[in-house]
């Protein structure tokens, strides 16, 4: 038996799902059909069809305003992705200039993936592109997944953990890979494990994660090390290490810009564990493909400007 497809589609008409997103953002027959370029009546027309098609009266008045029903509540915010992307994809997409490009991008980040790769990357931009512009957010998880299929950002910029999460939606490059250390005072003259493991701890948790990835491998291990401080950000943290016995893990790369600026002296990590990895995470059907995509490239050389080896 042959099945049918969308057969819910196949009984509506599907004009009538711009008339339910013009009311539902409008509140008001007149302002949609003014957006619609309908009168009035053929609106109210449109909209009694759509009501007898999904069997609900989806808007009631109250005073001058449209008020949605619960079931409108519910199909309005993806009748309005669905449009979206298909004015997106319908569209064609003008080729994007960089040099004369006025976009913002907005890109979820942590403070050690934007020290990792904006200093570089702004150096670069301000030739290439100097019109392009960045909106830097902190968000309270990795890999933003819920912030990127909502479109409330374009990129997203996070690092490895043993928790990765895949989504048919999402792209992701691994942009960066590096190898840990261990920063100290510069007054330590030696790092062994039982070293590691006497010593009390700075830990970055950028999302409030109750364990690192260090902790999670040394648990794997059997051991467990003395956490002295947990903090989301990694800014004050290396000055912390200058002035104290505490210690702390991070990517080479960041220990080495490091050092110009604090007392610190570098170790390698006396147990092995995978090395840490930078990905740049977008959507498929980013509303900004083309500035998106011009931008991942770029990084994808400035990854081997910093790491010609990778």
């Amino acid at each position: 038996m042959m099945n049918i497809m969308h057969p819910t589609l196949r009984r509506l008409d599907l004009n009538l799902l711009p008339v339910f997103d013009a009311i539902y953002r409008h509140r008001s027959v007149r302002m949609a059909a003014d957006e619609l370029a309908m009168s009035t009546s053929a609106l109210s027309h449109a909209l009694s069809r759509l009501r007898a098609s999904l069997n609900d009266p989806l808007f009631y008045r109250e005073g001058h305003r449209m008020c949605p029903s619960v079931y409108a509540t519910q199909l309005a915010p993806s009748i309005a992705s669905a449009l979206k992307y298909l004015d997106q994809e319908l569209t064609q997409q003008p080729e994007f200039d960089a040099s004369r490009t006025t976009e913002r991008l907005q890109i979820a980040i942590t403070d050690f993936t934007a020290f990792c790769i904006f200093p570089a990357l702004m150096h670069k931009l301000q030739h290439e592109a100097p019109g392009l512009s960045f909106e830097l957010l902190y968000l309270p998880h990795t890999p933003a997944l819920t912030e990127l299929l909502a479109g409330e950002v374009d990129l997203a910029l996070g690092f490895s953990t043993t928790e990765d999460i895949r989504h048919p939606e999402l792209e992701e490059i691994g942009w960066f890979t590096d190898e840990y250390v261990v920063i100290s005072h510069p007054g330590r003259a030696r790092l062994t494990f039982e070293d590691y493991l006497a010593a009390s701890h700075i830990v970055v948790t950028p999302w409030n994660e109750k364990q690192g990835v260090l902790d999670r491998q040394l648990e794997q291990m059997g051991y467990t090390r003395q956490i002295a401080i947990k903090t989301p950000s990694m800014l004050s943290a290396p000055f912390i290490v200058a002035e104290s016995n505490l210690l702390m893990a991070l990517p080479r790369f960041a220990a080495e810009k490091l050092m110009p600026a604090t007392n610190i002296k570098i170790f390698s990590l006396p147990f092995e564990i995978r090395p840490f990895e930078i990905k740049i995470y977008s959507h498929k059907r980013s509303g900004k493909r083309s500035a998106t995509n011009w931008l991942k490239s770029r990084l994808q050389t400035l990854a081997k400007e910093i790491n010609p080896g990778q």
